[in-house]
């Protein structure tokens, strides 16, 4: 039986530095200090592929690729690739949240210099031969995709589009340097992540990775192996993803990722998968599969339509694609996102496969008894949240109760109205729940308020832009959160 223990959910991007956005250098081994020191035994962040339109770490240009406006200048003039003129000489970016145009920009530039400066090394070569599966590819689909001004490959000129081996050729040929360039950085992020994940097993801070359970459609997965997903010989998707109309939506989410040709992928024993989970589980010690509850069965929408409402419930792999990946791959230590409409059949499917569901606190209190996230319906095979990206904060959420609400979570509590009353009490339900992890988004442990949420489902604008501040109290609620976290049995020994 794994021991109870705790963690904080923050993505990288969150983290300070003096560059626009977090990255894996100094602060993010500070970082996993501070989680050690407030006996905190996991980090849980989201996907952290290369983003495209929208910045979301949920549509990711490639399914085994690193984000590399994650990489650390101050880590590149280490190696000899920057100068300390170079770091002197990047303008000062906004740091309490995330200007994506202008890090992009200015990170580039950056790169394009310790590119200039850089000559193959051993594991350079080594890193490209044993990760060709995946990077040959990913790096002919950012170079082509450049070439075509940044369109998504449907609308790339037919040769580039279906593969053509002379015009594939051609671009191997004379395009070489730029290959080498997108392989570089991957190589870049692949260093430092292995250096922060060596750091963090070594403070006994275990890493919670992200699968999206769909890949996005402007993707080098899509564009390489369109068979493993269900296109029509014009690559265009036959049906596409979203879940159906709801209590919160009338017409349902319209996703648009093209769905997997599930046939296909049991004939070769899911090796689109096995291999996507492995390369997951090289950045994390745990992974939570985002949307597992489409593994039994998804709600599919033909393509072109402008809502979820026309769609219908197909099959997913269910218990044979979790068999097969440990058949291949021995048990994993996967957490299943199973939020949402979840039938008897998911739960089955949950329990059959081991993994551990989500419980979120902020989803309790609707004033049913038999509500699954209240505590007292909590199993120990569970991970409670306060929250997730996708919520508001914890005193966001509050805010916006109605006085009966509010009367009805207080009341659970056994707290006053008062915000920081209700948010310590909040934070001691989720610790004290039986789930035996328990993880707490970092805005409740700063007691932020709503403009500090991560994500808001729906919109576009203003998302994933988030970051946490030296001038915020990290060290003192740091400090309340490992006495907190004593009391409730998840320090470890």
């Amino acid at each position: 039986m794994k021991p109870r223990a705790s963690g904080i959910f923050l993505h990288p991007t969150s983290l300070p530095s003096p560059y626009g956005i977090g990255d894996l250098g100094l602060q993010a081994l500070r970082w996993i200090d501070q989680l050690a020191a407030a006996k905190q035994s996991f980090w849980q962040f989201c996907p952290l592929g290369p983003t495209g339109y929208g910045d979301s770490p949920y549509q990711s240009l490639c399914s085994f690729a690193g984000n590399t406006l994650l990489i650390s200048p101050h880590e590149l003039r280490a190696m000899g690739l920057l100068a300390e003129a170079d770091l002197q000489a990047y303008p000062q970016l906004p740091q309490n949240h995330v200007d994506f145009g202008a890090v992009i920009s200015e990170k580039e530039k950056l790169f394009r210099v310790a590119f200039d400066n850089f000559s193959d090394v051993p594991d350079f070569v080594e890193f490209c031969d044993r990760e060709s599966s995946w990077l040959d590819g990913y790096a002919l689909f950012r170079v082509i995709k450049t070439m075509h001004g940044e369109k998504p490959w449907w609308q790339w000129e037919a040769p580039y589009k279906k593969h053509d081996k002379s015009v594939i050729a051609t671009v191997t040929d004379m395009f070489a340097d730029n290959l080498r360039y997108h392989k570089f950085l991957q190589y870049l992020f692949d260093k430092q992540w292995r250096k922060l994940r060596a750091f963090a097993a070594k403070q006994g801070v275990s890493l919670i990775g992200d699968i999206p359970f769909y890949t996005a459609y402007d993707s080098s997965d899509t564009w390489t192996e369109s068979n493993q997903f269900l296109f029509d010989k014009k690559g265009t998707p036959v049906e596409v993803a979203g879940v159906p109309p709801d209590y919160f939506s009338k017409t349902g989410q319209l996703w648009g990722n093209p769905l997997y040709n599930w046939e296909a992928m049991k004939k070769n024993s899911y090796s689109w998968w096995r291999r996507r989970v492995q390369k997951a589980l090289e950045f994390a010690d745990y992974v939570r599969i985002d949307h597992f509850r489409a593994f039994d069965s998804y709600w599919a929408i033909p393509y072109g339509n402008s809502t979820a409402v026309k769609g219908k419930w197909c099959k997913g792999p269910g218990k044979h694609f979790f068999d097969t990946l440990k058949e291949k791959l021995g048990a994993l230590p996967l957490i299943a996102e199973d939020l949402g409409d979840i039938t008897k059949d998911v739960i089955t499917l949950r329990e059959d496969t081991g993994a551990p569901g989500m419980k979120i606190l902020q989803f309790a209190f609707d004033s049913n008894m038999n509500n699954p996230y209240l505590p007292y319906n909590i199993t120990r095979d569970s991970v409670t949240y306060t929250g997730t990206h996708d919520n508001d904060t914890a005193l966001g959420w509050f805010s916006t109760l109605s006085d009966d609400a509010k009367k009805r979570v207080c009341g659970y509590l056994g707290c006053s109205y008062n915000d920081e009353k209700f948010l310590n009490a909040f934070i001691r339900c989720a610790l004290a729940s039986p789930s035996w992890l328990c993880l707490i988004p970092m805005q409740d442990v700063l007691a932020l308020g709503g403009r500090h949420r991560m994500n808001t489902p729906g919109t576009m604008l203003g998302n994933w832009q988030w970051r946490m501040t030296q001038k915020m109290p990290i060290y003192e609620k740091l400090a309340e959160l490992a006495e907190l976290t004593k009391i409730y049995g998840r320090a470890g020994g």
